[in-house]
C-alpha cells in the first residue's frame, strides 16, 4: 500500500514543458503497468508541446481551467470534468487558453509498442 497526498508532494518539471510544474502520487515500477500518476498545473498561455508515445497510453482529468487538445491535429476542448484518453503513437499537445491555472490528473499506462504515427 502507498499513500500520498499532494500537499506534501514536492513540485517537479513536466518533462515536455520544465516551466509547467506537476506532483508525481505514483511514479513507474510502482504498480504494474503504471508510468504516473500526477497532477500538472499548466498556467495561462503554457503549452506541453507536441509529442507521442509508443508504448504508453495516457488518460487527462480536468479538475480547473480551461483548454485544449491537440490529439493528430484535431483540437479538442478541455475543460473541469472531461476526461481524454490518447492511445499510444497518437501525436499530443495541451494548451491552457484561458485566463486561470489549467489544473491536469493525469496518468500513464506502459502498453506494448505500436507503430509511432508520428515521430516524439
Amino acid at each position: 500500500m502507498k499513500q500520498s497526498h499532494l500537499k506534501t508532494l514536492p513540485l517537479e518539471a513536466v518533462s515536455h514543458n520544465p516551466a509547467i510544474q506537476k506532483r508525481v502520487m505514483l511514479r513507474q515500477g510502482e504498480l504494474p503497468h503504471l508510468t504516473n500518476f500526477s497532477q500538472a498545473t499548466f498556467e495561462p498561455g503554457q503549452t506541453a508541446t507536441a509529442h507521442s508515445h509508443s508504448d504508453m497510453a495516457e488518460v487527462f482529468f480536468v479538475e480547473a481551467g480551461q483548454g485544449e487538445i491537440w490529439v493528430d491535429g484535431i483540437c479538442y476542448a478541455l475543460e473541469p470534468g472531461s476526461c481524454t484518453a490518447v492511445e499510444p503513437g497518437e501525436s499530443h499537445e495541451v494548451r491552457n487558453t484561458g485566463k486561470t491555472p489549467l489544473v491536469l490528473t493525469y496518468f500513464g499506462l506502459r502498453v506494448k509498442p505500436s507503430p509511432q504515427k508520428h515521430p516524439s
